[in-house]
């Protein structure tokens, strides 16, 4: 049994919005996960990072309010220490994330989750 695709959404992005009905427009309807409000365990994200064969600075939003503020670019912080920033303060994780068929892909453009689908 393959396992069900699933988009991590924030419904207040464009681009998430845009990956979501994309999707939908190609008849899938993923499982939707509000990141925001159920933030991806430090597994997941290892998960997920591992996917999208990147590491964790890859996947930051490095512009954020949060990101200055808790010195994220700071070169001596671990892997470790950046993906428990992702946990702790799920705003950093770049937006849309989709999983589908063992493989993930970032929604930026929203076209680039066709390429897992």
């Amino acid at each position: 049994m393959t396992e069900a695709t699933r988009i991590f959404h924030n419904p207040r992005c464009s681009k998430s919005r845009q990956t979501l009905e994309l999707l939908q427009q190609k008849g899938v309807e993923p499982e939707i996960i509000r990141y925001l409000e159920t933030p991806p365990t430090e597994q997941e994200l290892l998960h997920i990072l591992e996917l999208l064969g990147c590491e964790p600075r890859e996947l930051m939003r490095t512009k954020e309010s949060e990101y200055k503020e808790q010195n994220l670019d700071n070169p001596e912080l671990t892997r470790h220490q950046l993906v428990q920033a992702m946990v702790n303060t799920p705003k950093l994780i770049e937006r849309p994330i989709v999983l589908a068929n063992g493989k993930a892909a970032i929604g930026r453009p929203p076209e680039h989750v066709l390429d897992i689908l």
